[in-house]
């Protein structure tokens, strides 16, 4: 069994998987990657299901050790990853021999990045997931960010892992294949997306003015932000408007946007709380979250109105889409 040896914890970094859903009732969040697209393709691309678990690495990266030789791939945003001094591609599996130390320096664009590995991450599965919740402090590797001298089991990888560790055998400290999953199938990063959204259930709640301002202004993400929510700053006066009424607590979304009695609205994230007692003016379109899980403090971000219809569609294609590369990336080692 492959291990890998933390000797630099980095910044934020985690073992998540796609998350946990079906325990919301109990007050569970499903939690997981916040790009969990990210981590899905990261998985296919070394030949895990989707859901094995990885890592999620923020905006300042580890260095990890490996013990085996062992097949990566990185997605997501983009960082300054070395083996010896040497960059190490993404989008792409890649073999590292045994003893290999994978270097992260910091995220030149994005905010996480996803790192799978053949076989997966080997923590426990809690709740059905093998996630880190960090408010409940379970899941993951003892319920807790990495350390240094924190030391990961690796699962055994597929057959399909094996073989393709094996064309990619050669000559140095590590070897990527010559393909990628392309840009047009990759989210289309920026650090100033405008995201779609369909009207909340207390969107009447907010007058005109807040309404138009919602839709056509951007908000600047603050440093407040983190795994649970987006917290956002209007360039102008928040969007109250005019006193909103008191409400009880209802179920929220990942991707509802919330906003308190400052005015300054939340996107709610993998984090996030099941219920809220702020109005909800609105939630972004699930095939839109990658965009929001790339945006780090200064970054802007922009809301177009949508339709639940065309929200639908839209996951829909990208389902076909992602079913379509995953197709092509288990061609290249049949």
């Amino acid at each position: 069994m492959s291990r890998i040896h933390i000797i630099v914890p980095g910044m934020l970094t985690t073992v998540q998987d796609p998350g946990r859903p079906g325990w919301q009732r109990h007050g569970v969040t499903p939690g997981g990657a916040v790009d969990a697209h990210a981590l899905r393709l990261a998985n296919v691309l070394v030949g895990n299901a989707e859901g094995a678990a990885g890592l999620e690495i923020t905006l300042a990266g580890p260095t990890l050790r490996f013990s085996e030789e062992t097949l990566i791939a990185i997605c997501g945003a983009e960082f300054d990853v070395t083996v010896e001094g040497r960059a190490v591609p993404a989008w792409r599996p890649v073999r590292l021999t045994r003893g290999a130390v994978l270097v992260f320096g910091a995220a030149r664009t994005g905010c996480r990045a996803c790192l799978a590995v053949a076989g997966g991450i080997a923590v426990p599965r809690v709740l059905g997931g093998r996630g880190t919740h960090l408010a409940a402090g379970f899941g993951g590797f003892e319920g807790r960010t990495l350390r240094a001298g924190d030391v990961l089991k690796g699962g055994p990888p597929s057959h399909w892992a094996k073989r393709l560790a094996g064309a990619l055998a050669g000559a140095g400290v590590f070897s990527a294949a010559h393909w990628e999953v392309g840009a047009a199938a990759r989210p289309a990063y920026t650090a100033a997306p405008t995201v779609r959204v369909m009207r909340g259930p207390q969107w009447e709640w907010f007058n005109l003015e807040a309404q138009a301002r919602f839709l056509h202004e951007r908000f600047t993400v603050t440093p407040r932000s983190d795994r649970m929510g987006l917290r956002l700053a209007a360039n102008g006066p928040g969007l109250t408007g005019e006193t909103l009424r008191e409400m009880v607590s209802e179920g929220v979304a990942t991707g509802t946007v919330q906003v308190p009695p400052d005015g300054q609205p939340i996107v709610l994230l993998a984090d996030r709380q099941t219920i809220g007692g702020y109005p909800k003016i609105a939630t972004v379109a699930t095939v839109d979250l990658p965009l929001l899980a790339q945006l780090r403090p200064g970054d802007s971000v922009g809301f177009r109105d949508t339709s639940v219809v065309e929200a639908q569609e839209l996951w829909l294609a990208a389902g076909r889409q992602f079913a379509t590369v995953k197709q092509g990336i288990a061609l290249h080692a049949a």
